[in-house]
């Protein structure tokens, strides 16, 4: 997974703990592992892949522990989800503002910075739905390992090109 900045994760890690302690929980050793390998990824990892990382350290961890403490930091508000996706929720403990670039065919999703983005009017038509807490945007499209994989193979182009 790639990893993100070291002062990104520490910097979470300790809201992590302040929110928590606010809360009355109890940091045990375990969720302090899941959510250090969350915060330390931009990669935006499932569940399944965060227990596999964590197991490697904590081989006594069970996926269920992971799961229950990824919805426990998200009802916190410590994490956000991403998804649905072809391969389920996808967690996220960057809360700065940001936007998502998702690959259609592998899954990679980035993280990206846009001011004209964040300067987007949330409809009246959405706000009619309920109340909004927040809005981002979330850009799908093939990641340019994958376009590159499709225009090698075959002689075929990425769909809205010249030649697709």
């Amino acid at each position: 997974m790639r990893r993100s900045e070291p002062r990104g994760s520490e910097r979470r890690l300790q809201h992590l703990k302040v929110v928590a302690r606010e809360a009355g929980l109890k940091l045990t050793h375990q969720r302090l592992e899941i959510f250090r390998e969350l915060a330390a990824t931009e990669a935006h990892p499932d569940a399944e892949t965060i227990f596999r990382a964590v197991q490697q350290r904590m081989p006594t961890v069970s996926l269920d522990t992971v799961y229950r403490t990824l919805w426990m930091l998200h009802d916190l508000g410590l994490v956000t989800t991403l998804g649905p996706q072809r391969t389920g929720v996808r967690f996220d403990a960057n809360l700065d503002r940001h936007h998502h670039f998702s690959c259609v065919r592998c899954g990679l999703v980035r993280d990206f910075e846009s001011a004209e983005l964040d300067g987007l009017r949330v409809p009246d038509s959405i706000k009619r739905l309920g109340s909004v807490v927040e809005a981002h945007v979330e850009v799908r499209g093939l990641c340019t390992t994958c376009q590159r994989g499709q225009e090698t193979s075959k002689g075929k182009h990425p769909p809205g090109t010249r030649g697709g």
